[in-house]
């Protein structure tokens, strides 16, 4: 991991004097006594400058998003010189670095974002998941560095900065070190799951860089975007299967679209999110195969992040638009969407024509409203280490251990698990309709009558007939009408006769079968003799009075 010891030279002295050459330019990485003391808010490493600019760790947030375009430019440019080949265990570990002075070299162009250092993790590794999920080399800049990043206005309470691409691709997240520590770990069984696996609802990284100046790193991740800005999200959910202090706050609360949270889903939607067969069955085994793996990773503490799009409110709101219309209506990497991750093909609760532009889920609420459903695991770089271990002893002294957030990674991916898949997603009873039953009931077999019964029943009919004073010739009379009306009726008076004989020649066989072995067994029983009821009964002497 990068250190200090490699910082750039000329950001040794941020007293607002930089290096020779750089004029009295306004140091970007600022930190030192020329930085204010005291930030307006800080949550985490970020903070907001007394001109209103949010930063982190010191950084002004226009001088962070410059730094990585013009890293991400340089470092992709420079592995497409490099061949393709097969990745090899040692690329896991590979670190790239550039430095990038503000002045501009002989490999980079000047800039005026002040000296910074790029780092790059696992080149090699990163080029070849980004292949993987169909992201051509000069998608993957020009998504980045093409036009400004957009910095997220409710990033959460993380103290991470969160960026999306202008073609609403890709999330660039800032990561604490020992998250990034982890992530170069996970690597190698990371590469695994994907080779067996595509589609999934974890992250999809993409690439993993730092951003080194005046004594700070500030590494980023970039990821698969799961909330389409394209789609307006009606309710927005991080769930994670616990209930302890799993409320929004009214802070939150109270932002145009609040993030929820589990006790608020269970109380708005209490009989969860409605799927058909093929897409709960489809949902649930991706669900539970990325539980497994998790937990083979130890890690806990995620969460499953949820956007809910109705489109019977958006329909319903006077000049809303579902979808707009300026931005890509498509994501350009495989596999990243919901309705891809979950291996389901398209929906049959309702045409939606969205869910195949913005891979969304297609569901139902209680209420029948049709709903778009987003989702996605996140946050899995926390790993049961010492800390978390202690968190969670020291939360199930006063609370209930088994309803907090932190807890060993195979109760909480057993516990993640079953509230996704009962509580949150459920089944649609599949109804038989008429067409079926009636087919059904075509395909009962019809016992075969032999002839000779068919006739003899067709005789008794006539006799019936006859008896019944029907006078032939004469259709107009009452009797001939309601014979006509009847049709159903003597046809299942026909079926009853056919069964009534069948049952009388089978019990006839069955008498004379009972007759031949009386008489085979004739002499047993008269050796035997007759039994009477005085034999079974003793005689009872007469009771004198």
């Amino acid at each position: 991991m990068a250190t200090a010891a490699e910082d750039p030279p000329g950001l040794q002295d941020q007293t607002g004097n930089l290096a020779a050459g750089a004029g009295a330019r306004r140091p970007a990485f600022p930190d030192g006594p020329g930085m204010p003391q005291a930030n307006k808010k800080t949550i985490g490493h970020r903070g907001i400058d007394p001109t209103g600019e949010t930063t982190y760790k010191k950084t002004t947030s226009s001088a962070l998003k410059g730094a990585i375009q013009l890293g991400i430019t340089h470092t992709v440019g420079s592995l497409s010189q490099k061949p393709e080949r097969d990745v090899l265990l040692q690329d896991f570990e590979v670190v790239e670095s550039i430095f990038f002075p503000s002045e501009g070299s002989n490999l980079t162009p000047a800039h005026h974002y002040g000296d910074f250092r790029f780092k790059t993790y696992a080149p090699i590794a990163f080029r070849y998941f980004r292949e993987m999920f169909g992201i051509r080399p000069d998608d993957y800049m020009y998504s980045l560095c093409n036009e400004e990043l957009i910095e997220l206005s409710n990033p959460g309470a993380s103290g991470s900065l969160f960026y999306v691409s202008k073609d609403d691709e890709f999330i660039i997240k800032t990561v604490q070190h020992k998250e990034a520590e982890f992530l170069q770990k996970l690597l190698p069984g990371y590469f695994m799951n994907l080779n067996q696996n595509k589609r999934t609802l974890l992250p999809k990284f993409y690439g993993l860089y730092c951003v080194q100046s005046g004594g700070k790193n500030i590494r980023i991740v970039v990821m698969n975007n799961l909330l389409p800005s394209a789609v307006k999200m009606h309710q927005k959910y991080d769930l994670k299967g616990s209930t302890y202090k799993r409320r929004a706050s009214a802070k939150e609360r109270s932002k145009a679209v609040p993030t929820y949270k589990d006790l608020d889903f269970m109380q708005e939607m209490p009989e969860g999110l409605l799927l058909d067969g093929d897409t709960y069955n489809a949902v649930y085994k991706t669900i539970t195969r990325d539980c497994l793996l998790l937990q083979s990773f130890k890690i806990m503490d995620y969460s499953l992040l949820m956007g809910v799009h109705n489109v019977n409110q958006a329909s319903a709101e006077a000049g809303a638009v579902s979808v707009d219309q300026a931005r890509p209506q498509a994501q350009k990497p495989l596999y990243c969407t919901a309705l891809e991750a979950i291996q389901s093909e398209p929906t049959r609760m309702g045409s939606m024509d969205m869910e195949d532009k913005t891979g969304g889920i297609p569901a139902k609420n209680s209420k029948g409203d049709r709903l778009l459903v987003y989702i996605g695991i996140i946050d899995i770089l926390q790993s049961y280490r010492l800390a978390k271990k202690l968190e969670h002893s020291w939360k199930a002294l006063v609370h209930d251990g088994d309803t907090v957030s932190v807890h060993r990674p195979s109760f909480y991916a057993d516990r993640f698990q079953k509230f996704m898949c009962n509580t949150v997603f459920r089944k649609v009873a599949a109804k038989t309709s008429p067409t079926k039953k009636r087919r059904a009931v075509g395909h009962i077999p019809l016992r075969k009558v032999p002839v000779f019964l068919t006739q003899a029943s067709s005789e008794s009919r006539s006799d019936v007939e006859g008896e019944s004073g029907m006078q032939p010739g004469r259709p107009d009379l009452l009797p001939k009408a309601l014979s006509n009306a009847s049709n159903f009726d003597k046809a299942t008076e026909h079926r009853v006769s056919i069964a009534l004989e069948n049952t009388a020649s089978s019990s006839q066989q069955d008498v004379s079968a009972l007759d031949n072995s009386k008489a085979q067994a004739g002499p047993l029983e008269e050796s035997l003799g007759a039994i009477s009821l005085s034999d079974v009964v003793p005689q009872m002497s007469a009771c004198s009075v």
